[in-house]
């Protein structure tokens, strides 16, 4: 009776999986973010080794947390790791914004001709130097 009841519990906690996992990739895929970081960097011929490549990280990035592995890459990886992972959420986020045309509206409703740049750019380093004051300095939530 226990080794059904684990067997079922595994096809459902796959399947439930398999289904989280697609809808984040069809997400990633629908706002445009793969195709975005090949035009920006003029690989768009190696697109497919980019999609390859978000699929293999989404399932070492699940077997590393089901499994509770120990992954040790010292702060320096720590570091690069950090970067990338912000550069990512950042990217991702702009992407999103930019599918729902927050930023152009926000812009045209506020009558905003010039500085738009220093504003963005002035978003993002608020938020490297928040994230940094957190995570580094131990302060805040």
């Amino acid at each position: 009776m226990i080794v059904i009841k684990v067997v079922l519990l595994f096809i459902m906690g796959l399947s439930f999986g398999v289904i989280v996992a697609a809808g984040v990739f069809a997400f990633i895929t629908m706002i445009g973010i793969i195709p975005r970081f090949a035009a920006r960097t003029n690989t768009a011929k190696h697109i497919l080794v980019y999609e390859d490549m978000v699929i293999y990280s989404g399932i070492i990035a699940n077997t590393i947390n089901i499994f509770h592995i120990e992954v040790s890459v010292g702060k320096i990886g720590l570091i690069i790791f950090g970067l990338f992972s912000g550069i990512f959420v950042g990217c991702l986020a702009i992407a999103l914004a930019e599918v729902l045309q927050v930023i152009p509206i926000f812009f045209m409703r506020a009558k905003l001709t010039k500085g738009i740049s220093i504003i963005v750019i002035s978003i993002a380093l608020g938020k490297a130097v928040g994230a940094f004051y957190q995570l580094y300095l131990n302060a805040g939530p």
